[in-house]
């Protein structure tokens, strides 16, 4: 927990809360140990939606569609979004919720890995959320960096690791220093690109913002 647990929680209590179905899924992935985004990830995401309403959105991770369904439900009507998941055992159940929400023509699941699939895409996106496999952050930054339109907002979760990102490498348990020491770089890389404007944001396990802009427009 990077915020007091106290506070986080009376902020959470001030939340009006999601529609019926998102509640029911929500309950349905906590209850059998499915990660999804926290609560005040989803209220930062809410408010986003509403600030910059986005005609495109790439998601990475789409686990069961949890916050796929919570986009589509708070960004304009006509918005498309395109979400990618490579864990076989979460596709079927994605697109059962998909369906449930009354969002599968709305919502595109793209099944494989992202490093695969992110370079067969063409067409740019307003809003990029990035909820995958933490250690390929890095990894994916070519091809988001393509995909993401010039003004457009590129979200990242999950990037300070409950506060272990702040820890000396040697105090990181061994299996956890590969997505340590890459979570690390990818926050460099978000932090000092020339074409990004980036803030790192204690919400939740911590994000990132960043939005795109012209390398001139820095200078």
């Amino acid at each position: 927990m990077i915020v007091d647990e106290r506070l986080v929680t009376y902020i959470n209590s001030l939340d009006k809360g999601n529609t019926p179905i998102l509640d029911t899924i929500e309950r349905e992935a906590l209850d059998t140990y499915v990660p999804i985004i926290r609560k005040e990830m989803q209220s930062f995401l809410k408010l986003l939606l509403a600030m910059t309403c986005p005609k495109r959105i790439l998601e990475v991770g789409a686990a069961v569609g949890f916050s796929s369904i919570l986009m589509a439900e708070y960004a304009p009507e006509a918005c498309e979004i395109v979400t990618i998941e490579n864990y076989e055992k979460r596709i079927p159940i994605a697109r059962e919720n998909f369906k449930r929400a009354g969002k599968d023509e709305q919502i595109t699941l793209l099944e494989g890995d992202a490093a695969e699939i992110l370079p067969t895409l063409t067409e740019p996106f307003d809003l990029i959320f990035m909820d995958a496999a933490k250690g390929q952050y890095i990894n994916f930054m070519p091809e988001i960096m393509r995909l993401l339109k010039t003004g457009g907002t590129l979200v990242s979760d999950n990037v300070l690791q409950d506060g272990d990102i702040i820890e000396s490498h040697y105090a990181v348990t061994r299996r956890n220093r590969t997505i340590y020491k890459r979570m690390r770089e990818y926050l460099y890389e978000l932090t000092h690109r020339d074409d990004l404007v980036t803030a790192v944001l204690p919400v939740g396990d911590g994000i990132t913002v960043s939005t795109k802009v012209e390398e001139n427009e820095r200078d």
